[in-house]
């Protein structure tokens, strides 16, 4: 087995977390002599809150304020990382906080101003901004038990979802770098449950195919793997990243509004929804946790605050009582279950393996406790999944295992991802010629050979897209340069090689030759949605520079709290001695006042600071003048008799 070429020996010295970034939930986790552990107190809620002060918290405290602050509090931000406005039009309606359009169809997430602060003073973020602060406290879990073992820049392995595409891996990654963590490994969540199972699934058999069904909040992944003599091969690999827990809340949500005569076509106050949602989410909770008949079900109470379209008050109607059965629930999910049984009979056929040749299924993801999921997956496979790992933390523990592996720590295991979905390029009349197939393992290189269609063609733009249909304007373009300075020859003569080079993180990079003249160029493919490399090296120059700017505001305080006393100050000694000041000196000393007082409504801070300094000098001088006055008149007075 080789050594991986990203590490040091130096590195062998360095801890490296696993990280699971989760829609609902994150976890970090380390795997040392003690086996693995997560670290801090369990789950993390994937919620950030943006309170009015400018105050940023994360966890189990932002998803406290979720009612009271629904437009100031952002969950589910991993179903929205890489994606584009357009593709998340109908997912915006569904959230209590607002979604708008950044540059090139991005998303951004506006966070409104305070109460009473002007509109302008939103503040809008990337979705990969929302993912760091989460990150960041996964990290601040890991630091209070680790210390300094993590180092000034923390080593990770990051998970992301199996499918997750080129611009959701590219952002992921780029959340991480605004946290200031360095990426070792993107790992496929399902991939990362599997090691997490590894040494439980018989390591005495000569080679065990594994299947591993993850169902989270957001999103839904099913890959089969290979297991034999340690090392973790990827065979296959389908899902669907905008299909989870969230979607079977959004399900019983719609039955909350209907129960309680909410129109859902018409705007809904957010602390509304943010009420019913929660109250959706305790219900599927309690119809996946509680023994239950098929006709049993929970009731709850339903007291929501109505918008008075006229006044635009709140006013608070009846509770209103709400029965949901376990088959009432297991009606709703239907078709999405179904949706994820035909992605595991789509991974079997395209690993070619027969479901009875599955000698084990895995469930992860919190969803894959409702009890209509695994009675599902029994019934496709003849036997009851495995389910003695948390399906909630075997990701972290996995990630955790792979960390392990890049460190040194594990020497016995090796894992062999896949590329999740097809990529190649643009050829003549849009049609689309993959160059790496999906489910291709990684690390992988594949260089073709094209040519041209018109005569004295002296460049080519080669459009790069993402997908599985024959044709380009079906598939997603994620990127394209300019290959330029083709010495012209007639059409069909020139012999362009273009290089497909997917490294172990699945992030791609492409280069084309023309092999007469040995004209080159490349692309390291960053796709336009989510943050441009400008962002993101503002942002972490931002974060780096947090405490720099603190004290910069502070010292901008305090220079203009010391101008206001200043002037004040100025202002009545000039009342009270004025008249004994020369002519000269009352004109220079008004003159600095006067500059002062307009500086001070304006934002230079360093023309401030002059003004301040000069206005002080006058009035020190002044002040010596007027004290020596009087100090010689007092002299000069003649003595009481």
């Amino acid at each position: 087995m080789t050594s991986d070429p990203i590490l040091s020996d130096e590195t062998n010295k360095i801890v490296v977390l696993g990280i699971d970034l989760g829609t609902t939930n994150s976890l970090v986790a380390i795997e040392d002599e003690c086996g693995g552990r997560i670290l801090g107190d369990g789950l993390l809620p994937s919620v950030v809150a943006f309170l009015e002060d400018g105050t940023i918290v994360v966890g189990d405290a932002a998803k406290a304020l979720e009612f009271e602050l629904p437009g100031r509090v952002v969950h589910s931000v991993k179903r929205l990382i890489g994606r584009s406005m357009h593709e998340l039009r109908v997912e915006a309606r569904r959230l209590p906080y607002s979604l708008v359009e950044g540059p090139s169809d991005s998303v951004r997430i506006r966070i409104p101003a305070a109460r009473g602060a002007h509109p302008s003073e939103a503040r809008d973020y990337a979705p990969e901004e929302i993912s760091a602060f989460v990150l960041r406290a996964c990290v601040d879990r890991a630091r209070a038990e680790l210390g300094a073992a993590l180092g000034e820049t923390p080593r990770v392995v990051l998970t992301v979802p199996a499918y997750f595409d080129e611009a959701q891996r590219q952002a992921t990654k780029r959340a991480a770098e605004l946290a200031g963590l360095e990426v070792l490994r993107l790992v496929g969540e399902p991939t990362a449950a599997a090691l997490a199972y590894g040494v439980g699934l018989d390591a005495g058999a000569s080679a065990r195919h594994v299947l591993v069904y993850d169902l989270g909040g957001g999103t839904f992944d099913v890959t089969l793997l290979k297991i034999q003599d340690g090392i973790f091969r990827v065979l296959a690999t389908h899902g669907d990243t905008q299909l989870g827990g969230d979607d079977f809340d959004r399900l019983l949500l719609e039955r909350l509004l209907t129960a309680t005569g909410l129109d859902r076509s018409a705007a809904i106050a957010p602390s509304v929804l943010a009420t019913l949602r929660r109250s959706a989410e305790a219900v599927k909770l309690r119809l996946s946790d509680e023994a239950l008949g098929p006709n049993e079900g929970v009731t709850i109470e339903v007291d929501v605050a109505r918008e008075d379209a006229t006044h635009g008050a709140a006013t608070r109607g009846a509770a209103t009582s709400v029965t949901i059965t376990r088959n009432d629930f297991e009606a709703m999910i239907q078709k999405p279950l179904e949706r994820t049984l035909a992605s595991v009979r789509s991974t079997l056929q395209d690993g070619a393996i027969a479901k009875d040749d599955i000698d084990a299924v895995v469930l992860v993801g919190g969803s894959t406790r409702i009890p209509r999921v695994r009675a599902m997956l029994t019934e496709e496979f003849g036997r009851p999944p495995f389910t003695n790992i948390d399906p909630d933390r075997a990701i972290a523990l996995g990630a955790a295992r792979q960390a392990a592996i890049l460190s040194g720590a594990d020497t016995e295991t090796l894992l062999l991802d896949v590329v999740p979905l097809s990529l190649g390029i643009e050829t003549l009349g849009g049609a689309f010629s993959k160059l790496i197939v999906r489910n291709t393992t990684v690390p992988c290189s594949i260089t073709e050979e094209f040519s041209t269609q018109v005569e004295n063609q002296s460049g080519i733009e080669v459009n790069i897209y993402q997908g599985e249909r024959e044709l380009v304007a079906d598939c997603r373009h994620i990127g394209s340069f300019q290959l330029s300075g083709i010495p012209p020859m007639p059409a069909g003569l020139p012999r362009v090689a273009v290089t497909f080079t997917v490294d172990q993180h699945g992030l791609l990079r492409v280069s084309a030759r023309e092999l007469r003249s040995g004209m080159t160029a490349s692309v390291e493919v960053r796709p336009t949605l989510g943050l441009s490399e400008d962002d993101v090296r503002r942002m972490i120059r931002e974060s780096i520079e947090k405490a720099g700017e603190d004290v910069v505001a502070r010292e901008a305080l305090d220079l203009r709290n010391k101008a206001t006393a200043i002037i004040r100050g100025t202002e009545e000694a000039l009342a009270r001695g004025g008249a004994g000041l020369e002519p000269e000196q009352a004109y220079s000393l008004k003159k600095a006042l006067a500059r002062t007082k307009r500086l001070l409504d304006g934002n230079d801070n360093k023309a401030l600071y002059s003004a301040v300094e000069e206005l002080s000098s006058y009035t020190m001088q002044v002040a010596d003048d007027l004290i020596g006055a009087a100090v010689k008149k007092a002299l000069e007075a003649p003595e009481p008799q």
